[in-house]
């Protein structure tokens, strides 16, 4: 019976024609116009990724928001005629909605009304296909839509599916409210076990002497084509916001001790029910070594889309990791002065153009100076004829300084922690130098 009321519901948001959507936008001091406007430019890429063209777009002046509305109400009817002009049957808002302001909204206007946030996790749950992915998808929009259940009553019934009611599915939004939080309960239970299971992987990953290096940055910055470029993973990468969701790890080339973790983009305003519930994943970039931070350096928003990821690693708890800026799309800058520019403002940079290679040689040297700088240093005397031994030592790590006494060498070397661990038993105190100074 469930898998029939799935597949109607299914049908339903397949048959629904495309949205036709208005956007409404609060011009809020401090911000400038410049990135207000670029901040609808934003929704308006969501609104298409999501399925929707939009219509129109309408903003305000305001020193405060409107309790019943958040806009105005002579806003309110321009935002109704707009509808009617445009034939549109949808209503997005840039800013977070309460349940009370998106209730009125609906009643005052009479088609379906959504914020950022509601928006967001309808193309989350578009593109999740691993069953991690739908369970943190589906737990972020049950938080969501939990608050804004009551006083809907019968009208959740007639949701004929679309942007905004996708994800859990229709019979899911009919649940009643200790329904809905016994779900989110097991979702959180089976992310739990997702978490330990990551935290086992990493675990093993630190024994065999293996870095994580994660992709991270804002959504379209390019990380999905990097991550194909370094690694050969075949990802989908394409010219949208969130082109893909489910977390990705594969070995480097070049680099074969590197493992690259590929993370959902982050975006400005991202819903803090994405942050909770992406928690399993975002920890793969905490328990990162290093941190590849994806810049698309042809946006005229650099500055801010740089300072939106840094405030969700702020927030998730990450503030003090190895950090490369990759510098990407620089076959679309045409000014290198402007290159070398964020080149000195984002330290330490690497400028690489994903799509091309260009720059791809520059950044793969960087990360294996940033692991070889990462080799504990260590001090091993072996018997020449420990010739397996010494030569895993050169494969493995870089010999810093040799000397031969009789029947035995002694290696001062910048080893693979793995390796290094299996030659204990040849580890001996610094020793004196005869021609050269080190700390050994």
């Amino acid at each position: 019976m469930l898998a029939q009321e799935e597949k109607q519901a299914h049908l339903s948001i397949n048959s629904v024609e495309q949205e036709k959507a208005i956007l409404v936008g609060l011009k809020k001091k401090p911000l400038t116009g410049q990135m207000k406007a670029d901040s609808l430019d934003e929704l308006e890429s969501l609104a298409e990724s999501a399925g929707a063209r939009v219509a129109g777009r309408i903003t305000q002046d305001v020193k405060g928001i409107d309790p019943a509305f958040f806009i105005g109400r002579g806003k309110v009817a321009d935002v109704e005629q707009l509808l009617q002009e445009r034939s549109a049957n949808l209503v997005i808002f840039d800013d977070d909605l309460s349940p009370a302001q998106q209730r009125n909204l609906e009643d005052s206007l009479g088609v379906t009304v959504i914020d950022r946030t509601g928006l967001i996790l309808d193309i989350f749950a578009q593109r999740a296909r691993s069953r991690e992915g739908k369970l943190q998808v589906e737990l972020a929009q049950l938080s969501y839509l939990l608050p804004r259940l009551g006083g809907k009553g019968i009208a959740l019934s007639r949701l004929g599916g679309g942007i905004g009611t996708r994800g859990p599915g229709e019979t899911k939004l009919e649940m009643d409210r200790r329904k809905i939080k016994g779900r989110m309960s097991r979702l959180k239970k089976d992310l739990e076990q997702i978490r330990n299971v990551r935290s086992t992987q990493r675990r093993s990953r630190k024994f065999h002497g293996q870095y994580l290096a994660a992709l991270i940055g804002y959504t379209n910055a390019g990380k999905s084509t990097l991550l194909n470029r370094l690694s050969h993973a075949g990802v989908v990468a394409e010219d949208r916001l969130f082109s893909t969701l489910d977390p990705t790890i594969r070995r480097m080339q070049g680099a074969g001790k590197v493992l690259l973790s590929d993370t959902v983009g982050f975006i400005r305003k991202l819903p803090h029910q994405l942050i909770a519930a992406f928690k399993a994943t975002l920890e793969e970039v905490a328990e990162a070594s290093l941190l590849l931070l994806v810049v698309d350096i042809s946006s005229p928003f650099v500055e801010e889309q740089v300072a939106s990821v840094n405030a969700v690693l702020q927030e998730i708890g990450i503030q003090e990791k190895d950090t490369l800026y990759v510098l990407n799309k620089i076959d679309r800058v045409p000014e290198p002065g402007l290159l070398r520019l964020w080149q000195r403002r984002l330290e330490p940079a690497v400028a690489i153009s994903a799509r091309t290679g260009a720059g791809i040689e520059d950044l793969i040297a960087y990360i294996n100076s940033w692991m070889t700088r990462r080799m504990p240093r260590v001090c091993l005397r072996l018997p020449l004829a420990e010739g397996s031994a010494i030569d895993r030592i050169y494969k493995n790590g870089t010999v810093l300084h040799t000397e031969y006494r009789g029947a035995d060498v002694l290696l001062e070397a910048q080893l693979d922690y793995a390796v290094a661990q299996s030659l204990r038993r040849f580890s001996i105190p610094p020793f004196r130098k005869k021609h050269a100074s080190g700390r050994c």
